[in-house]
């Protein structure tokens, strides 16, 4: 074993505003740097107390913040419905009370197949609240698959003793596909053809009896809160056990990094979905630990929705705001021409927060530059890392920081190890924050720790200051993503996809790297439709696609913008030679994206292998473009 180094004395990293300090705890960190040339960090600061249960932290604020409005939604009429921490209280212990009535248990979980709503929450507070593990499904197995495969498969999987969902017409074709109307299913709206439905109300109107409070006295922090499904981005989504103490300490984690939650109840405007450990585990107990508002947004960041998402803004000042880069650069469109956006924005914002994908440097200096102008100084912008498996948070940026890249030290109570693997260092993880493990699934759970315990995420880190963990962990990329062209060059996939993301602005939303084996690198390009029209307004502000894809002022915005990426480029690794602009968007069904959005890399190389063929062909066909 080596030498035990408190890393943590140093100045703050790249310290940009003395607001950022006064939000932040100061990083600590001790390192034990191995012979076998792991290193294993750890948090200075230590966990506070961790509550036994999500429960519990809802009944303790219905007692110290009653009448403080816990969520809000927009109703039919387009006002704002809303909910207090009293209110949440009471419904949850009536809907625990309708559950052990159906024998809901361990054994027979409640599903959700619903977008993010008051009752979609208020339902899954009454089912952990009595002990009752919630399966809370993306809605897009049901609304954008055409086989309804992953949703079959998990519904088998778990056998749900009731399923929840919000607009029963909307999902009535998926669950009558997968067999699923033979169970008793509770909607909030809607109807499900000839099949009968309980409505939500019905369970939200009960009156609980000392057999909740029995329940709720039996929860504790082993008791399995949540099964939350991977993407399966590599087969079947996988799902992840989340006990109630993974949940509880990775918020102590939170506070003890971010002081400044305590200071005031925090109100977020969010539409990150509940069905993934971003926005449920992280920004929706947030609020629950700290007595906060969440409200709900009803938008996203596509062309249709993000109008909604901007209505919301213009009614609603948030403290803190939680998005994913894609999320940054739909928002970045309407704030940049609107001032009174801007400072309804900005007005009392403490915190802008990115995670799940590498933010492109241009849009981190665009928001940088709104805050400038609005408020005269940046806004504190930090990330995290972490997994569903982690619930989520193993990382944290808790000092100021002043370009993206960096997802900080470990967490408070939690430790990571940086593993040699080939020629990269693996982050391991260890803590309250860890699952035990998947569903009904022991062998892919053994295969997930290695020989000392640490959880294998097939993430790769590197240090930002090879000399002083304290400045944090850089990502890295996949483990098993980088490959080597024929010259035997390695290519860094992760580094060289965020920077052809940002050089290719505003033709590409997303990338795909291809060259394994190959003499040059190549890239399939997911074009971003706003960023097309932008380009070719004569078009018109509904132009289609294919349209679009023809213009040479695409074509042309795309090659100057690689052109000049390459020649600032180190080596051929890191220079695109040619590309392709893809017409077809990432299928759910082949796996190739999640339902968050998210890329998976190999899944797209191996459904559109023909591309990548012709992206390869000498002499190139029409649709390759060559890149100097």
């Amino acid at each position: 074993m080596g030498n035990t180094a408190l890393a943590g004395t140093t100045a703050t990293p790249n310290a940009v505003s003395d607001e950022g300090n006064a939000l932040f705890a100061k990083p600590a960190v001790q390192c034990e740097r191995r012979p076998d040339g792991s290193m294993i960090l750890s948090s200075g600061h230590a966990l506070g107390s961790v509550p036994s249960s999500i429960g519990a932290l809802l009944e303790r604020r219905a007692v110290s913040d009653p009448d403080r409005v816990f969520l809000a939604e927009r109703d039919a009429s387009g006002a704002w419905r809303k909910v207090t921490y009293d209110q949440a209280s009471r419904a949850a212990n009536a809907i625990g009370q309708a559950l052990i009535d159906r024998s809901l248990g361990p054994d027979r979980p409640l599903m959700i197949l619903a977008e993010n709503g008051i009752d979609h929450a208020l339902i899954a507070l009454g089912a952990m609240h009595i002990g009752v593990p919630v399966v809370p499904v993306s809605t897009a197995y049901a609304r954008l698959s055409q086989d309804f495969g992953k949703l079959r498969y998990i519904y088998d999987l778990i056998t749900p003793g009731l399923i929840y969902v919000d607009e029963a017409d909307r999902y009535a074709k998926a669950l009558e596909t997968i067999g699923a109307t033979r169970l008793e299913i509770v909607a909030s709206r809607g109807k499900l053809g000839a099949h009968a439905l309980t409505p939500f109300s019905t369970l939200a109107e009960l009156r609980p009896t000392p057999a909740v409070d029995a329940a709720f006295a039996r929860v504790g922090p082993d008791t399995v809160a949540k099964i939350l499904f991977t993407s399966g981005s590599t087969g079947q989504p996988k799902g992840v056990i989340n006990t109630q103490r993974m949940l509880c300490a990775n918020q102590e984690s939170i506070v003890a990094a971010w002081p400044f939650l305590a200071a005031r109840p925090p109100v977020i405007v969010d539409w990150l979905p509940w069905n993934h450990t971003f926005g449920a585990n992280h920004n929706f107990n947030m609020m629950l630990r700290h007595g906060g508002t969440l409200y709900i947004d009803e938008g996203k960041p596509v062309p249709g929705l993000i109008e909604r998402t901007i209505a919301n803004l213009r009614d609603v000042s948030p403290t803190v705001y939680f998005n994913v880069p894609r999320g940054y650069a739909a928002l970045l469109d309407y704030l940049e021409k609107d001032e009174e956006l801007q400072r309804k924005f900005f007005e009392r914002l403490d915190m802008l927060f990115y995670a799940a994908a590498a933010l492109p440097q241009s849009l981190w200096d665009r928001l940088e530059a709104l805050a400038r102008k609005v408020r005269g100084r940046p806004v504190p912008f930090v990330s995290s890392w972490g997994l569903t498996e982690t619930a989520p948070l193993a990382t944290i940026v808790h000092y100021p920081i002043d370009r993206p890249g960096n997802i900080g030290v470990p967490g408070p109570g939690i430790q990571v190890k940086l593993a040699p693997v080939s020629d990269k260092l693996e982050i391991r993880v260890k803590g309250p924050n860890v699952t035990p493990g998947y569903f009904k699934d022991p062998e892919v759970t053994k295969a997930a720790f290695d020989e000392e315990g640490w959880f294998k995420t097939g993430d790769a880190v590197r240090l930002a200051d090879p000399a002083d963990p304290v400045r944090g962990l850089l990502f890295d990329g996949r483990t098993a993503e980088n490959f080597k062209l024929l010259s035997g060059t390695w290519v860094n996939v992760g580094m060289l996809r965020t920077a052809v993301i940002a050089a290719g602005a505003p033709v590409i939303e997303d990338a795909v790297v291809a060259g394994h084996d190959r003499d040059e690198v190549g890239l399939l390009v997911f074009p971003s439709l706003a960023g097309l029209r932008s380009l070719c307004p004569e078009l018109g502000a509904a132009a289609r696609l294919d349209d679009l894809l023809r213009a040479p002022a695409v074509r042309d915005a795309l090659v100057r913008g690689l052109s000049h990426h390459n020649a600032q480029a180190q080596g051929t690794s890191m220079r695109i030679r040619r590309c392709v602009l893809l017409s077809e968007s990432p299928s759910i069904d082949a796996n190739e994206i999640t339902d968050k959005g998210y890329l998976n890399q190999r899944a797209v190389l191996t459904k559109r292998a023909t591309t990548v063929e012709r992206l390869y062909t000498d002499p190139p066909p029409p649709e390759v473009i060559l890149i100097n």
